[in-house]
C-alpha cells in the first residue's frame, strides 16, 4: 500500500522510519509503500528460513547468514531501501545492527500478501536481479506456485509436486513446494 505520491529518497525515507517505527515499510523507487504480512506469509517466510537455517548448519564451510524482514540498501541508489521477507546472503562480515545492510542478498525471497499485485511482485523480482541478486523466489500462496529466478535463466514455475533446487546458488540446497502451502 502506497503512502505518499511524492517521490522520496533515501534520507527523507529514514526520517520517515524514524517517525513511525512501528511500521513496516520500504522504499520502492522513491515511494514508500507499506508491508502488510498475513498470518499465511508467516508461516510460510518461517518454513523457508527454518530451511536456511538447516541448509547452513549442514554447510558450516558457507559464510552466509539469512532471516526475515531486513532492510537492504543498494549501493549508489537514492531511491530503494529494500525488505525482503526471507534473505539470505553470503558475508562474514560483523552482522548489521542498526540501519540498512549496504547492498542486496544473494538470494531474495517475496512472499505475496494480499494487497501485493502480481506485476509488483515480478517488477521486485527484476530489480533484485538488476542489482545482482544471484537468485529469487517469488512465493504465490493463492495459486500455490513458487516462480525461481536467477540471472541468464528462464523462469522456473514450480507447484506442488515440485522441488526448489538450489541450483550453483545453494549447492545440495533442496524444498519440497508442498511444504510451504501445507497446512
Amino acid at each position: 500500500m502506497s503512502i505518499s505520491p511524492k517521490l522520496h529518497t533515501v534520507e527523507e525515507f529514514d526520517a520517515y522510519l524514524a517517525a513511525h517505527p512501528d511500521g513496516l515499510f520500504e522504499l520502492i523507487n522513491g515511494e514508500i509503500v507499506e508491508k502488510v504480512p498475513t498470518e499465511e506469509h508467516a508461516h510460510i517466510a518461517g518454513i523457508i528460513a527454518g530451511e536456511f537455517h538447516l541448509y547452513l548448519k549442514q554447510h558450516p564451510d558457507l559464510k552466509a547468514r539469512f532471516g526475515v524482514e531486513a532492510r537492504f540498501r543498494p549501493e549508489d541508489d537514492e531511491f530503494n531501501d529494500r525488505m525482503p521477507d526471507v534473505f539470505l546472503r553470503f558475508t562474514d562480515a560483523p552482522r548489521v545492527t542498526h540501519g540498512p545492510v549496504t547492498g542486496l542478498p544473494d538470494v531474495a525471497v517475496e512472499i505475496k500478501s494480499p494487497d501485493d499485485t502480481y506485476r509488483g511482485l515480478r517488477e521486485k523480482a527484476d530489480f533484485y536481479l538488476e542489482n545482482n541478486v544471484k537468485m529469487v523466489w517469488l512465493v504465490l500462496p493463492e495459486k500455490q506456485i513458487v516462480e525461481v529466478y536467477e540471472a541468464g535463466k528462464d523462469i522456473q514455475i514450480l507447484q506442488p509436486g515440485d522441488t526448489i533446487q538450489g541450483s550453483e546458488v545453494l549447492p545440495d540446497f533442496s524444498l519440497l513446494v508442498d511444504e510451504l502451502f501445507a497446512g
